[in-house]
């Protein structure tokens, strides 16, 4: 098979086979960028789950598409990809289910800490571990702000709103928002939220997002959940308020740097839940998401248009 497509990160074996039908498939040992510039240099496409080297299609000269194992596009150097023509993809909707049940259930754990009424149980008994329940909030009569309402805020808004009875404050790039969600400023969803979620595009625009000031305007016990992008929140601040006992707690599922490094300063921080980068990841997620990548990849290989096409403008579309 002349066609070779590289792989950032293993993938379901459905899809890799997938792609087998015809190309050769690569997998990376590493993402390190030096590793992926090499790799690249062969290869006619690339299914993306890990951070490009912005320079990537400057090393790949016969790359025809890279497609995203997922929905963020901030992986891709789409507009680097736009001038050398090489068709870019992405799965809009692949992940929402899973992302959306991950933040439910990082509330759940911030206000409901089962985990933490097993320990007790195991190691002090009986009583004291009753005794920690009482200090514990339901969130049914909590309003929760969702910072970016598309179709993962929108879904988390449906199963808080619906589900829950918690009343839902929302912002976002569109102005229309969804059933059962109250538009309002980004100043207000922090100053009137019990629970902030975090799952708007990454951007220069979202950068920094949420700095001390507004750390500041959030309630004593209030919660912030990040499904984003790490850059979104400024580290050193949200450490600062958790550290005060400012803010009652946060979830973050995204990093500044990925993997985190050992000797990062959140490992020692109180009241902080901490993933790494797995909110999209589960075995049905990740089944849809590498077929999904796999057909959208043969597509492209065959010379027809990808169904999710992010930059049609290179075939003038």
């Amino acid at each position: 098979m002349d066609d070779i497509v590289l792989l950032t990160n293993p993938i379901h074996p459905d899809g890799q086979r997938i792609i087998e039908q015809c190309a050769r498939v690569v997998v990376a040992p590493d993402t390190r960028p030096d590793t992926l510039r090499r790799l690249a240099q062969d290869a006619t496409g690339i299914i993306v789950r890990a951070q490009l080297p912005d320079d990537i299609a400057d090393h790949a000269p016969r790359l025809r598409g890279m497609v995203r194992h997922g929905v963020g596009l901030d992986f891709i150097p789409v507009a680097r990809a736009t001038e050398r023509g090489i068709a870019v993809a992405n799965l809009p909707g692949s992940n929402t289910d899973s992302v959306a049940e991950f933040v439910i259930s990082a509330l759940l754990n911030l206000r409901r800490p089962h985990a933490r009424f097993d320990a007790k149980l195991r190691t002090d008994g009986w009583d004291k571990a009753r005794a920690t329940a009482a200090d514990t909030i339901e969130i049914g009569r909590d309003t929760l702000g969702i910072v970016g309402v598309g179709a993962i805020g929108s879904k988390v808004a449906q199963i808080a709103g619906k589900g829950f009875g918690m009343r839902v404050l929302g912002k976002s790039r569109s102005s229309a928002m969804p059933e059962g969600v109250e538009q309002a400023s980004l100043d207000r969803i922090f100053a009137k939220a019990d629970a902030v979620v975090l799952s708007c595009a990454f951007s220069d625009e979202t950068r920094g997002l949420v700095d001390a000031r507004r750390l500041g305007l959030m309630k004593p016990g209030a919660v912030l959940i990040n499904v984003s992008r790490g850059q979104v929140v400024d580290t050193k601040a949200l450490v600062a308020a958790l550290r005060d006992g400012r803010i009652g707690g946060a979830a973050l599922d995204v990093h500044d740097t990925h993997p985190l490094p050992a000797d990062s300063e959140v490992f020692s921080c109180p009241n902080l839940l901490l993933s790494p980068h797995v909110a999209a990841i589960t075995a049905t997620s990740m089944q849809a998401m590498s077929v999904g990548a796999a057909e959208e990849m043969r597509r492209i290989l065959s010379g027809e248009a990808p169904a999710n096409f992010v930059n049609p403008e290179i075939r003038g579309e």
